[in-house]
């Protein structure tokens, strides 16, 4: 009998052993996987930590942050508020298919901004910089829950204290002209300072342009360490932690307790309940998962 081409015969040791591989890796092992999946404590992992309510209508992820706003983006006083997210949605809530950070980083500190006659909503190419942003955040959670919302390179009205500062021989010299440049004219009454080495400090014009200015952060008066949290103005890596600082918790407990009626003790059990410490003891820092408190808070204090 005729032995098959050498070259056939290899066809078929491929072929065989693509079937083999099929059969092993794109059946046997996802099905083992499954099927590992399926046991007892890992079954709820596996099928995406979700998380259902009093009815047992799925509410969430303890995975992913939501927010917890109203139709105008004004927060629900009875509810702990998350960090902020940069991968919101059109819905403002936190959306798993645009994760990520926003990619500005610490030197970004001067705004772009609006023409006038648009103002920020509605002018597409104006854009607030990280510090402003931090800022106004800082200034709006420092009014909803009672505390002094400052922060240092902080305006008292919630922008970036950045100036922009002329020298006569470029960047060094006498200091020739300043301008705020991060608050723009007509929408303030005076620059958060009134002068600077003794220039007069000018707010800004919109459309002109400050590029020869050396871009000089002014620190103030706020305390090195601001009543809220860093966690509480910035957004996470991911943009869907539903994370919070403890300390950010307790800043929001009294607020809480007062707008369902109970007292702060109970809201810090709950915390404390819904606080997870250091991996292994010793890896990153505690922290109180927002979608599980807020939930627990439906569940013991339900709203009337």
């Amino acid at each position: 009998m005729a032995r098959l081409p050498r070259w056939i015969l290899q066809h078929f040791v491929a072929l065989r052993a693509l079937a083999v591989l099929t059969v092993v890796t794109g059946i046997a092992y996802p099905l083992a996987v499954l099927a590992v999946a399926q046991l007892p404590g890992l079954n709820g992992k596996a099928d995406g930590s979700l998380l259902t309510d009093a009815d047992g209508n799925v509410v969430g992820s303890s995975l992913i942050g939501q927010s917890y706003t109203d139709n105008d983006g004004e927060a629900l006083l009875a509810y702990f508020q998350s960090r902020p997210s940069a991968a919101a949605g059109e819905d403002g809530d936190y959306d798993p298919l645009v994760s990520g950070a926003s990619n500005l980083g610490p030197e970004n500190v001067v705004d772009t901004l609006p023409d006038p006659e648009l103002g920020w909503d509605d002018d597409e190419n104006a854009a607030k910089s990280l510090l402003t942003q931090v800022c106004e955040r800082s200034f709006q959670i420092g009014e909803r829950e009672g505390v002094d919302g400052s922060r240092p390179y902080c305006t008292d009205t919630g922008v970036g204290a950045v100036l922009g500062v002329f020298y006569s021989e470029g960047t060094s010299g006498e200091v020739t002209r300043v301008v705020s440049l991060n608050e723009e004219c007509g929408t303030v009454a005076a620059p958060f300072l009134a002068e600077y080495e003794g220039v007069q400090v000018e707010c800004a014009e919109y459309g002109e342009d400050y590029a020869a200015a050396i871009i000089t952060p002014v620190r103030g008066d706020a305390p090195d360490e601001p009543a809220v949290p860093a966690d509480a103005v910035t957004a996470s890596g991911s943009g869907l932690d539903p994370h919070i600082s403890p300390e950010y918790a307790e800043l929001q407990a009294a607020r809480v307790a007062a707008e369902r009626g109970m007292t702060v003790t109970e809201v810090r059990d709950l915390i404390d309940e819904h606080t997870s410490g250091r991996f292994l003891g010793f890896i990153g820092q505690p922290a109180v998962n927002v979608v599980e408190l807020n939930l627990a808070l439906d569940a013991a204090f339900p709203l009337t």
